[in-house]
């Protein structure tokens, strides 16, 4: 199952699949690059169909559990493995930028980050990890991460939902697909463009710093 391929994801993986997906996203760091938004779109639109995958009632409190549950693994791996270890398998893998995002929505928003930042690609992965190197108290960070993986399942899979009917939403469902998945892989791979780009300059740099230059004259001896 390719998560990259929504629709075929949902109706292959079906709830189960999506469930894990979702935990993933939040729970490991490897979840920066899913489309989570998509997949829960979709998923409302496929509970709307005549045939459903599975009854919208089911849908939207078994993706708010693994939502939360993936918070929660996110929170205590940041506890226990500390700032450092943390933040530094952080910047390897998505660099700097996101990583100044999140700690800059912690400074401006507190434990609100926690919910707001579930609504935000890639900083909702990071989102917990933070919390949980930074000492949030557990209490807060589950309280706001409940209300907040709630409101984004509730939202986003009830919106496909009432939308999946809509005939002009129905019949090109897979171009919006294709649109809301390329929402997440073209701001990446601007990323990794931008980093690629920075290091090259870098390396550029260093070379010409410690090559010297052609009218340099070696120091006299003797």
């Amino acid at each position: 199952m390719n998560p990259f391929d929504v629709e075929s994801f949902v109706a292959t993986g079906g709830l189960i699949g999506l469930c894990v997906l979702v935990f993933v996203e939040t729970g490991l760091l490897v979840g920066v690059i899913f489309p989570g938004d998509s997949l829960l779109f979709t998923a409302g639109v496929f509970a709307a169909q005549p045939d459903p995958f599975a009854p919208l009632w089911l849908v939207v409190p078994l993706v708010a559990l693994a939502a939360i549950a993936g918070d929660q693994c996110g929170y205590f791996i940041g506890r226990r493995l500390g700032r450092g270890v943390v933040e530094g398998r952080m910047m390897r893998s998505i660099g700097p930028d996101y990583v100044a995002r999140t700690n800059a929505f912690f400074d401006r928003f507190g434990p609100l980050t926690v919910f707001f930042g579930r609504f935000i690609g890639i900083v909702r992965t990071l989102v917990p990890l933070t919390a949980g190197f930074s000492g949030m108290s557990h209490r807060v960070f589950t309280l706001f991460s409940v209300l907040g993986s709630l409101a984004w399942a509730g939202g986003i899979i009830v919106a496909g939902y009432l939308l999946g009917n809509v005939p002009i939403v129905r019949d090109n469902i897979e171009i919006l697909i294709i649109a809301s998945v390329l929402t997440v892989v073209v701001p990446m791979f601007v990323h990794v463009a931008r980093r690629w780009r920075a290091m090259r300059r870098r390396q550029r740099g260093v070379v010409r710093v410690e090559t010297p230059r052609d009218d340099q004259t070696p120091p006299e001896t003797g």
